[in-house]
């Protein structure tokens, strides 16, 4: 019965695939917001900056900051609204 392995295997794959993607939404969510790695802000004053790599805001939740990319190379902060 070939044609029946085949299904199954199928079936396995996708189950498996399915599983890995809920794992990892399961596991962003619980992460929150990103916190940067280079340090605070220019000055106390500054709500936005960024370092060419990151960009992180004040939120009412705290320090929120975005995902630097895969081929990031980070500079000096600089403030970008206070």
């Amino acid at each position: 019965m070939p044609a029946r392995d085949e299904a199954l295997a199928i079936i396995l794959s996708i189950a498996v695939a399915l599983l890995m993607v809920i794992v990892a939404v399961i596991a962003s969510a619980s992460a929150g917001p990103q916190q940067s790695t280079q340090g605070g802000p220019p000055d106390p004053a500054c709500v936005e900056w960024a370092d060419s790599c990151v960009v992180c805001s004040r939120t009412t939740e705290g320090l929120a900051c975005s995902t630097p990319g895969i081929a990031c190379t980070r500079g000096a902060p600089r403030c970008l609204r206070r």
